[in-house]
């Protein structure tokens, strides 16, 4: 079931950029997404290997062509990476549906890997906040009157210790300062935040919902919120490096960076789009917390499963989502081996947006009569009910779905919001030890807890902040 939200974002996605031809990978799987006829190589040297092998290749193929085989414009940047095109998006490329181009481009360099024991060709995957290609739910309006989930730590803020936090997302929306815990958080403006009739966009508040976990685990934090992400969190991998290198040199590298936006790609060793981001993260002394995504699979999710690389182990933590009691993983939470951490992150509270004046929203995804994953507890699968206009639009063409309004708050589900808990209580370990190294802090964090949680059969550690407050959960009728 849970494949059919997969292909109404999709869908979505595609109508957010008309202009790259993208398909489902791998074949036609709703494993990731990715770009049409286009590959990734290294600059240089690595590059020139891959244009004249692919060539070589496909002259030898039936069927196909080495015609269109040429650097797909000047997207050479600090991130190392060229778009090579291998195909012709106006020539029989059939929208959403696997490319063999790209596929035989893929193996045509299997042999020259070999001997240089190391990838040298990828797809240009498409990254997205952790809510977007598959998301754990929409957002809930909650009344003012109900305390934020997690509650507001009393730590009290000092802007000589404070922790400096890097939210790398969709940006601040405009009434973001009405929310007391975040009046001294800095950053960029959403963009966009309504269309032409005054509604809502499809996620936008991720940003600010997030910094709002953040202050509420961790006040002693200086938060700043950079839109890299801002539309609606869809970026191609070939840019998506250059984004994370433009937030931290505008901001400057700080002590956490709290990252709610990921792909699969299928492979063990990364993205190619961000290792240079990566190795330069090596040579700081930041922590990167990433959100592992929320496909309900074990196939790693990247950035966060650098966490299992040996080099990466105290430099990037890697969090999944756990279900409303805490006490199990979230249906949609992705799991294994590589996820080192879990904490809540179904139906959460925090600050979204119409502060000063009530906006509405549409629902895009319709709830089911069952977990898409299979799941036997009333989970966002389910509830709260609710009509969508995608699914509307997919299954009968109506596009008819419900709408509601936002004045301050909203409950909202996914690996993307667990993450920036566990962000604010490494920021709080560091307050309460008074400690200046953000790795170290992650060190102490997890070695000194002695919670667990039950994920897939497998016990893993739960890290959960004193003011959560627990969701009773119920089993499915």
């Amino acid at each position: 079931m849970a494949p059919q939200r997969f292909h109404e974002q999709f869908d979505q996605i595609q109508r957010s950029l008309p202009d790259v031809p993208l398909a489902m990978g791998p074949d036609d799987s709703a494993e990731f997404i990715y770009e049409q006829g286009v590959v990734l190589a290294r600059d240089g040297e690595e590059a020139r290997l891959v244009e004249d092998t692919v060539r070589a290749h496909f002259t030898e193929a039936p069927g196909l062509t080495a015609d269109t085989i040429r650097r797909a414009g000047p997207r050479t940047n600090r991130s190392g990476i060229t778009r090579i095109q291998v195909g012709d998006p106006g020539q029989g490329l059939r929208a959403g549906g696997g490319d063999r181009e790209v596929a035989a481009a893929l193996r045509s360099l299997r042999q020259a890997e070999g001997r240089a024991g190391r990838r040298l060709v990828s797809r240009n995957h498409l990254v997205s906040i952790a809510v977007n290609a598959c998301p754990g739910d929409e957002p809930e309006p909650v009344a003012r009157t109900e305390a934020p989930n997690p509650g507001l730590d009393s730590t009290p803020y000092d802007p000589e210790t404070a922790v400096g936090v890097l939210v790398v997302d969709t940006g601040l929306m405009n009434d973001y300062r009405s929310y007391q815990p975040l009046a001294h958080t800095q950053g960029d403006a959403q963009t966009r935040e309504t269309d032409d009739q005054g509604i809502l966009q499809q996620y936008v508040g991720h940003g600010t919902f997030i910094a709002g976990l953040v202050a509420a685990v961790a006040p002693n934090t200086e938060i700043t919120v950079s839109n890299a992400l801002t539309d609606a969190g869809a970026i191609l991998e070939s840019e998506f490096g250059e984004k994370l290198f433009e937030a931290v040199d505008h901001s400057g590298w700080p002590d956490i960076l709290s990252l709610s936006a990921g792909t699969s790609n299928g492979r063990l060793d990364g993205l190619l789009g961000v290792e240079n981001f990566m190795a330069e993260l090596l040579q700081q002394r930041t922590l990167l917390v990433a959100a592992a995504g929320n496909n309900g699979s074990a196939t790693p999710f990247w950035p966060a499963a650098y966490s299992s690389l040996p080099a990466y182990e105290h430099a990037v933590l890697s969090v999944g989502a756990l279900r409303g009691d805490g006490e199990f993983g979230a249906c949609f939470s992705n799991h294994g081996p590589w996820v080192r951490s879990y904490a809540p992150g179904e139906r959460l509270t925090s600050a979204f947006t119409g502060f000063n004046t009530p906006v509405p929203y549409v629902y895009q995804h319709s709830t089911y009569e069952a977990c898409r994953y299979g799941f036997t507890y009333a989970c966002t699968c389910q509830a709260p009910s609710h009509t969508g206009e995608l699914t509307e639009r997919q299954t009968n063409g109506s596009g008819k779905a419900d709408q509601v309004m936002f004045d301050g708050f909203a409950s909202w589900s996914g690996t993307s919001f667990a993450t920036p808990v566990v962000a604010g209580m490494v920021a709080a370990h560091m307050t309460a030890h008074q400690l200046t190294d953000p790795r170290l802090a992650r060190q102490q964090l997890l070695s000194a807890n002695t919670e667990f949680a039950e994920v897939r059969g497998a016990h893993v550690p739960a890290l959960r902040p004193a003011g959560w407050r627990a969701v009773p959960v119920a089993p499915t009728a």
